[in-house]
């Protein structure tokens, strides 16, 4: 299946969306995608058709999240503490990547009409030289496509994104780039990984489980949270609509919180110094390096 479904929607679904589109929409939606191992123990079938029936519900659920007018979609795809599964499960989930990111470089083209922007985030150095390349390959031919934004967390945790930021700093303190005094909240947002993106306006975990498993720990603070015990590759448009309904009634508590905290960001955390940008912009050009150096491998 491509990365973004093209089903026809029903002409319930269809009016269904007008309704809810009357009320605020989030512009961002970050997906905690659990659920496909125990599907398929349900359904009596391998691990990995439940991993493949998992990416399928990706795709269509991309669609539905643009069919509403979301702008930001970001997915925990394969946490760093996955690697501690067995060597044939994670191997299933490796080559399932591979697959889908070859093909996101066969889609070039429907991507670039759709203006779909695909950002990897965690640490690819994790990851095998093959995966890395087709990652990075995939990152930078849509770079420059700007109306939907899909964040892929792969190889990720909120505690390994917050340490290398930390360390990204220190660093540059002990080079004298920048001095303790620039330290600050804003800036160590700007050392994350999702440094370019907004902070999730709403949080969905699918399969029952009422944990955030390491995934945007920092950037989630405002966050509307909206649990629900389906399956992932059983959710459905219904489900999508009913978190969609629950952020509705949560969003002027939610805006509260966000106005309270942009109103302490300016407070206490003052307009960036020269030294803050350049040691910024040698972050930002350093990432963009190691995704050419990771393009270019054989």
């Amino acid at each position: 299946m491509s990365w973004i479904c093209e089903k026809s929607l029903s002409w319930l679904q269809l009016f269904s969306i007008k309704i809810i589109k009357c009320g605020p929409i989030p512009k961002h939606i970050a997906f905690i995608m659990d659920g496909n191992r125990r599907f398929a123990t349900k359904n009596n079938t391998q691990k990995s058709v439940g991993h493949s029936k998992g990416f399928d519900k990706l795709s269509e659920t991309l669609q539905w999240c643009l069919e509403i007018g979301v702008t930001e979609v970001t997915v925990y795809a394969f946490s760093i503490e996955n690697f501690k599964r067995c060597k044939d499960e994670v191997e299933t989930l490796m080559n399932l990547a591979r697959e889908k990111f070859q093909r996101l470089l066969n889609e070039e083209e429907l991507l670039r009409e759709k203006g779909v922007h695909i950002r990897v985030i965690g640490n690819l150095n994790l990851l095998p030289d093959d995966l890395k390349r087709l990652i990075a390959k995939s990152m930078l031919i849509t770079k420059d496509n700007n109306k939907v934004y899909l964040n892929v967390a792969f190889a990720y945790t909120s505690q390994e994104e917050i340490t290398n930021a930390v360390l990204n700093i220190v660093k540059a303190a002990e080079n004298n780039v920048i001095t303790p005094d620039c330290i600050n909240e804003q800036l160590i947002s700007e050392c994350l990984y999702t440094d370019q993106s907004s902070d999730p306006d709403l949080l969905i975990r699918t399969s029952g489980e009422h944990r955030l498993s390491d995934f945007l720990l920092w950037q989630i603070a405002p966050s509307c949270i909206y649990f629900t015990d389906v399956l992932w590759p059983e959710f459905r448009f219904w489900n999508f609509l009913s978190s969609i309904l629950y952020y509705q009634r949560c969003y002027d508590t939610i805006e509260n919180i966000k106005m309270k905290q942009n109103h302490y960001l300016i407070e206490n955390c003052p307009i960036k110094s020269k030294q803050v940008e350049i040691f910024l912009k040698q972050i930002k050009t350093a990432r963009q390096n190691q995704l050419q150096l990771f393009a270019d491998l054989l």
